[in-house]
């Protein structure tokens, strides 16, 4: 029974910080996929409206839920005056 815990506690030890330095890996590819459907849902409000929306546009016209206003990485979206979607810096 002591083995046993023993070799679960060496793996946990092994897996667990592995985990955490992935998670930035996981958020960053989150953003990325996150600022393809905020371009999406942009050019979807051009085609509709005949104008760039901000992100508060797309909020308002439900083209974005209320939870949607960040990258899962915590940093702000931004849409330029073309239209172009970004990550903040």
């Amino acid at each position: 029974m002591l083995i046993v815990l023993l070799v679960v506690s060496v793996l946990l030890l092994l897996t667990i910080p592995n985990i955490v330095k992935q998670s930035k890996s996981i958020n960053d590819k989150g953003c990325d996929a996150f600022i393809t459907m905020v371009q999406g849902q942009t050019q979807a409000y051009q085609l509709e409206n005949n104008k760039v929306p901000s992100l508060q546009d797309l909020l308002s016209g439900g083209y974005l839920k209320g939870e949607q206003k960040k990258c899962p990485n915590g940093k702000d979206v931004l849409i330029d005056s073309s239209g172009k979607v970004t990550e903040a810096p």
